[in-house]
């Protein structure tokens, strides 16, 4: 292999090196999180063939159906990374409780929160998914991680990262050094590097909102949105809408080519849908690291203190004058 090529391997053992009391336990990790997502980028490509697509009949903790694939990938996940030995425990958007390792299995330092596959309801329309994860250094005295472990805010995170499962295949992360994306080649089975050092613009183009929702929003929100559509500003251009419904997807897009996402609160439902330690805190460091914003409407999301496994927060996230923007709006409006 060329020396100009580097594998996500290669990637996380050049980043071990910049810190010498490395133990390598990390880079275990994080290989362990790469290859668990080559076997879920297989099972997608062929979901249809193996009878994977489609409704199992059954709902998470949130009252949604849980789709056969999803299933698939959180076994998958609990499967590979609860035997690795770097983890203590984890966390699951499809399960209630905390996940423990299992016993037998040596434990590690890391705890570990994860969506298994973000946007899921677009399954069987073939539109692009992803899996997103965060992880966190192990707080509590003991070897098995517990409840509070998970209770510390994103500005804690050691790292996180998303896989989406498009076009092809990619990989994207962060330990806080930068913002890297790596691309599976499926004839050699391996991330690639593909987008090194990603930055995304400080102001976009693009929007990003389920605008069905536009009648329950705060006035703030409404404002926001049709200064985007109709600019005051003398030959201003609107900017696009762009949402594809899928978290991952709209956010990689926008983290390429800048832009907002937005997924405020409501009259119905005043703090969203995504969850705070599945989605928002784990893309909110992303974002961060590739020089944009996240925020809840009035503060940082990464500064947000969890008091629940399942918490949910309204998320705006993006390029940093777009999301500052929003804030602004909002503020106004109060």
């Amino acid at each position: 292999m060329p020396d100009s090529v580097v594998t996500i391997d290669r990637h996380i053992l050049e980043q071990q090196q910049k810190y010498p009391e490395a133990t390598g336990g990390f880079s275990g990790l994080m290989s362990s999180i790469s290859f668990a997502a080559k076997i879920i980028s297989r099972e997608v490509n062929k979901a249809g063939l193996v009878e994977l697509l489609g409704i199992t009949g059954q709902e998470n903790v949130h009252g949604e159906v849980v789709q056969k694939l999803d299933v698939y990938a959180h076994n998958v996940i609990v499967q590979m990374l609860g035997t690795c030995g770097y983890l203590s425990a984890m966390i699951s958007e499809e399960r209630e409780d905390l996940i423990p390792i299992p016993e037998g299995y040596p434990l590690g330092k890391y705890i570990l929160t994860f969506d298994p596959l973000d946007g899921s309801a677009n399954i069987d329309a073939n539109v692009s998914i992803g899996s997103i994860f965060g992880i966190y250094e192990k707080l509590s005295s003991g070897d098995r991680g517990k409840k509070e472990d998970f209770m510390q805010p994103g500005n804690k995170l050691v790292a996180s990262g998303y896989v989406i499962y498009g076009s092809s295949t990619m990989f994207v992360y962060s330990t806080g050094q930068g913002v890297h994306g790596f691309t599976l080649d499926s004839s050699i089975g391996e991330f690639l590097l593909s987008h090194e050092t990603i930055k995304t613009p400080k102001k976009g183009k693009i929007y990003s909102v389920n605008e069905g929702n536009f009648n329950s929003w705060d006035d703030g929100i409404k404002n926001f949105i049709m200064s985007l559509k109709n600019p005051e500003a003398a030959g201003a251009k609107p900017y696009s809408s762009r949402y594809i419904g899928s978290l991952v997807a709209d956010f990689h897009r926008n983290l390429l080519y800048g832009g907002i996402f937005l997924y405020p609160g409501n009259r119905r439902n005043p703090r969203g849908k995504l969850r705070l330690l599945y989605e928002a805190n784990p893309l909110s460091f992303i974002i961060e690291q590739a020089g944009g914003y996240a925020s809840d409407g009035s503060k940082r999301i990464l500064d947000i203190q969890p008091e629940s496994f399942h918490q949910r927060v309204p998320l705006i996230i993006g390029s940093e004058e777009d999301v500052r923007n929003c804030e602004k709006f909002i503020r106004e409006s109060q």
